[in-house]
């Protein structure tokens, strides 16, 4: 097993290397010019080529991107000009609301979905299975951006459900204690209810709108895992038997059908993080996707190409980790 993931370490090494460099050319490549939008479009031009020469941008590609692979061994992910803070900076005190985040629309994708699935596979053709897969067509289907919209629109706007979607907290409210920078589990962990309701409120709707298409996909291969496993002789020889059928369909079908789903809530995981751009930018969420968002149009290459960078090792980590889990769970599975 050490062999295998040391292996699969050893693997991403080649993807990271093409990550970095075809995001420092293409960041390189698109229309816009920094110097530009640090100076101002009026900015006379002696002053726009000194900003220039002071980011690098007078040396040719390959000296630059030498320069950038240097200071990446370094630690060093360049400083975001839009904010004066280093990226790395940037990025710790905005990770924790990704995380939480994505997190969350995983917990609801799962809460939701696998019933979902496994119900649907159980009365196959019923009027239940018709909705779920009218569910799952929509939930694909739907963009985020106008899912999001509605959202506000609906349970803010019309009717007041739910708070105004700006930050992760009320104004009037403290944040919890930082422990983990997470505001649920923090507020747990400090006993703060008042910032605990608050700050589920607020996680609710982001979360809910980043997980639709999650739940739509993994619904939809939970019902087709189902309904394979329940095929087979071991389910029918359970049933001879007189077993119960909750105890068939939960005990023996599902540990099974299980396993290719897990597969697709790794992948998911990652498609989460870049989908949390436009969620969060949406609800005004203080993430990693929202300072994206002003860095793309603030034509800041630096934060781009660390969350690019960032978003291709956690992709890359959650996958092993699936895997890894994977084997555990299916013992045909031996890994040399």
């Amino acid at each position: 097993m050490f062999g295998y993931i040391l292996r699969r370490l050893l693997y991403m090494i080649p993807g990271f290397i093409g990550i970095i460099l075809i995001t420092f050319v293409l960041s390189r490549v698109l229309p816009g010019d920094p110097a530009v939008m640090i100076a101002g479009e009026q900015a006379p031009p002696d002053v726009i080529a000194k900003i220039r020469v002071e980011l690098g941008l007078d040396q040719p590609i390959y000296i630059q991107f030498v320069d950038y692979v240097k200071k990446l061994f370094q630690g060093d992910f360049g400083t975001a000009w839009h904010t004066g803070h280093t990226v790395l900076q940037d990025f710790s005190s905005r990770l924790p609301a990704t995380v939480e985040l994505t997190l969350a629309s995983i917990f609801i994708a799962i809460l939701i979905a696998i019933p979902v699935g496994i119900i649907a596979a159980v009365k196959k053709e019923s009027i239940l299975d018709h909705i779920s897969r009218v569910f799952s067509l929509i939930g694909a289907c739907v963009p985020i951006f106008w899912l999001g919209l509605m959202f506000i629109f609906l349970f803010y706007s019309k009717w007041g459900f739910f708070p105004a979607p700006m930050g992760r907290i009320s104004d009037g409210i403290n944040p919890p204690t930082a422990i983990t920078g997470l505001y649920i589990l923090d507020s747990l962990l400090s006993g703060d209810m008042i910032a605990f309701k608050d700050s589920l409120m607020h996680l609710i709707l982001p979360a809910i709108c980043l997980s639709t298409g999650t739940m739509a996909i993994v619904a939809r291969m939970m019902r087709s895992s189902m309904l394979e496993v329940i095929g087979q002789d071991y389910i029918r020889t359970a049933r001879a038997k007189g077993m119960r059928e909750s105890k068939v369909i939960m005990k023996h079908a599902l540990s099974n059908a299980f396993i290719p789903t897990l597969t697709l809530l790794g992948l998911q995981f990652g498609f989460l993080i870049g989908g949390a751009v436009i969620t969060e930018t949406i609800f005004s969420w203080p993430g990693v996707g929202g300072y994206i968002t002003d860095s793309i149009l603030a034509t800041d290459y630096a934060p781009i190409q660390a969350f690019t960078l960032m978003s291709a090792i956690v992709f890359s980590i959650v996958n092993l980790i699936v895997d890894v889990l994977y084997g555990a769970l299916d013992p045909r599975i031996r890994y040399e």
